[in-house]
């Protein structure tokens, strides 16, 4: 009796068609959610087509609206959300992908005024938009779209990403865009960094808010936004087209010394077979990397380091500096490496040596943390007892 009373696909279907249909309208009497949903399967049961209107329908009435969803009904809103983007992608698409594209447009236009009437602090309606984002990629790809027409879509929608909406686009456009559809969007880019500014009148000037050097203006702001813009997408096309010059060309000669921007850099180089330069670029930054002492270690800009060091041939340099970054962070990750590439039996001694090193440590925390993440249980929780030991007598003076 148990198991055909239990909830599932199949003891359902035994209700029979009638039974359940009943069921249905009883359920969704009085839920909103519920009869959209049914409306939509009824939809699609008759075509593709009526399907794309209810969709339609459904997010011209959701452009309408003004209502404030706080926290609690953002849950709500997301799932609204996702099954129009759902219905687009998993049945209009497969009929009549060109109508799916226009939808996921629609879609994503509506993304301004939902979020800015939305408490989204949970992140899960900009979700949404962010998966209906890579839908257009792959629609798009489908639909063989125009790449110059995708590119000028493209650019309308970039200028207009206020909550990041459009984040990725470029990335997952770039297979349908093609080189035609990238140089026309890095033009138009361009082109709008090198339109005049129009800078109102000190008496026409907004002020929208504060800062710690002094009042912010509505057209500030607007500037630079549009410089972030145009910086942002050339970076991207760079990317998109393998163009490590045209990346690299998007940071002045300074902020090309920023351990961050260096290791993003020396990676494009290195994957462009330009080593040296890579190794350059990594030699420049204004890094204050010391070598004894606890200073913990820039992890993006000394992988990359470590990358260069192998590719030019200097795997003895590599090898140290990942002992390195174990000795001034206990980085299980860089020790592991560091070990993997010893000869045989010389790990063994090198990982005795590692333990020591953690238990002498004098920030017990990351001792432990270290220590617990080593794969020889036994081992471990000696250690760990030892670094306890050994961290109270140095503490305590005993």
């Amino acid at each position: 009796m148990a198991a055909k009373s239990a909830l599932n696909a199949k003891n359902l279907e035994a209700l029979g068609l009638e039974r359940l249909a009943v069921l249905l309208i009883e359920i969704s009497a009085g839920n909103a959610a519920a009869k959209r949903r049914l409306r939509m399967e009824l939809a699609g049961a008759q075509s593709s087509a009526e399907l794309a209107k209810e969709v339609r329908k459904r997010l011209m009435i959701i452009a309408r609206s003004h209502s404030v969803v706080d926290w609690q009904g953002a849950r709500s809103l997301a799932d609204d959300l996702d099954i129009q983007r759902r219905a687009i992608v998993q049945t209009v698409a497969k009929a009549d992908p060109t109508e799916a594209l226009d939808l996921l447009w629609r879609f994503m236009a509506l993304a301004p005024a939902v979020l800015d009437r939305c408490d989204d602090s949970s992140g899960t309606v900009i979700g949404v938009f962010h998966e209906a984002c890579a839908d257009i990629g792959d629609v798009a790809l489908t639909v063989k779209a125009d790449p110059k027409t995708l590119a000028d879509q493209a650019f309308a929608s970039l200028t207009v990403n206020d909550y990041g909406q459009f984040d990725q686009l470029i990335r997952v456009l770039a297979p349908a865009l093609g080189q035609a559809g990238l140089e026309h969007l890095k033009q138009r880019m361009i082109d709008l960094s090198n339109r005049p500014v129009t800078k109102p009148t000190e008496k026409d000037r907004v002020k929208i808010g504060w800062s710690s050097s002094g009042p912010m203006f509505a057209d500030e702001m607007a500037e630079r936004s549009r410089v972030s813009t145009v910086r942002l997408a050339l970076t991207e096309i760079a990317d998109a087209l393998g163009d490590v010059d045209a990346f690299i060309e998007q940071y002045e000669e300074e902020t090309r010394k920023v351990p961050k921007i260096a290791a993003e850099i020396a990676r494009r180089l290195l994957s462009a077979g330009r080593a040296q330069e890579a190794w350059q670029t990594i030699e420049a930054t204004e890094h204050r990397r010391r070598n004894s002492g606890w200073d913990w270690p820039d992890f993006e800009w000394e992988d990359a380091r470590i990358d260069v060091l192998e590719a030019l041939g200097r795997a003895d340099d590599a090898q140290a500096a990942r002992w390195g970054c174990f000795e001034r962070s206990l980085s299980s990750t860089h020790l592991r490496a560091y070990l993997k590439r010893l000869p045989d039996f010389a790990d063994v001694e090198a990982e005795k040596k590692a333990l020591n090193y953690a238990q002498r440590c004098r920030n017990l925390l990351q001792a432990l943390s270290f220590l617990v993440s080593l794969p020889a249980l036994d081992r471990r929780r000696t250690s760990c007892c030892n670094a306890r030991t050994s961290w109270t007598e140095t503490t305590t003076g005993s």
